[in-house]
């Protein structure tokens, strides 16, 4: 989800809901700690320079089981953000303390935001000599197909 859309789904909220891959929620009294924008320089296993930028939201909870972050208070936020930083209308990455820091994607469902699972993956599979994925069939799918095949009268030769 882009910051442009997040800003969009806020509008239509009360309250501000996070939901885990798993789908427990953030706790209500959890803090957004950072609003920010990440930039990535890097060289992937084929050699090749990447930038990647993303929307950086870092949630957090403490003991402050009192407090509640609204709608209104994260789009101020935001805004100051935007307007400090000149962050970009990027895609968001939140980072959530789980037994480490995950990274996730995001979704919205109605009224909840929801963190999806982010993976790792080789970025140059041809160059670093990952193999593509063979396709396995079984011997009785192979025989299955072959019925009819070259036949008698089966009108293939």
């Amino acid at each position: 989800m882009k910051l442009s859309e997040f800003k969009e789904k806020l509008h239509g909220v009360s309250e501000l809901n996070f939901v885990l891959p798993d789908g427990t929620k953030v706790p209500p009294h959890f803090h957004v700690t950072e609003v920010g924008q990440v930039t990535k320089k890097f060289i992937d296993c084929g050699g090749v320079v990447r930038n990647e930028k993303v929307i950086n939201f870092q949630l957090w909870e403490a003991n402050d089981f009192d407090h509640r972050l609204a709608p209104q208070k994260l789009k101020d936020i935001i805004a100051l953000s935007e307007k400090t930083l000149g962050i970009e209308d990027l895609e968001i990455e939140v980072e959530y303390q789980s037994t480490t820091i995950g990274k996730y994607g995001l979704d919205f469902n109605e009224s909840n935001f929801l963190l999806i699972s982010k993976f790792t993956n080789c970025l140059a599979p041809d160059r670093c000599g990952i193999p593509k994925e063979k396709i396995k069939l079984s011997l009785a799918e192979l025989q299955n197909q072959s019925k009819g095949c070259c036949t008698p009268n089966s009108g293939c030769c």
